[in-house]
């Protein structure tokens, strides 16, 4: 079974997926080791073969639950946890990060009209969201397992950035 580990790039989700006992894939590493269609001109990053990945998870398949980490990972999975952060924290990770500033304003505005939950929704059959501002990696990644474990019920729908955004953005 795929669980997508998804969100928002800068919400933790590389960081949680390595306290997490189960086997991680890495989304972005496999595009950027060859599944992708070259360079987006218009946004200046590799842009992912999506028929390849399915393809190569198809050939990865096993019984055991696998973590799909990355930001698209939701199309590729039953379930998803999605890792939320308040837009004025997530300006400060990406721009730790060396972010250009039309990408850390297209993420801002992603994370604030909540795309990736939304596109989680649609595609997976359960969706878990986590908001990750002012909690520890270890907390976090205790309420994933137990999201995935159905200890807890973390139902989408009850993060709202859109006033922090228009107070940072």
């Amino acid at each position: 079974m795929r669980i997508a580990l998804t969100g928002t790039p800068g919400t933790g989700k590389t960081t949680i997926a390595a306290l997490l006992p189960y086997r991680v894939i890495d989304l972005n590493a496999l595009v950027k080791g060859g599944l992708n269609l070259g360079i987006d001109p218009e946004r200046g990053c590799l842009e992912a073969d999506m028929d390849g990945l399915e393809q190569k998870l198809a050939e990865m398949d096993t019984d055991e639950l696998i973590i799909l980490e990355g930001h698209f990972s939701h199309y590729f999975a039953d379930e998803a946890v999605v890792l939320r952060l308040v837009p004025s924290e997530l300006k400060k990770r990406l721009e730790a990060r060396g972010y250009p500033e039309t990408k850390i304003q297209e993420n801002l505005e992603s994370e604030a009209l909540d795309v990736i939950l939304v596109e989680s929704v649609e595609f997976c059959k359960r969706v878990s969201e986590i908001d990750t501002t002012g909690r520890s990696p270890p907390e976090v990644a205790d309420l994933v397992l137990r999201a995935i474990r159905n200890e807890i019920d973390l139902e989408p729908g009850q993060v709202d950035w859109l006033e922090d955004f228009f107070d940072s953005g």
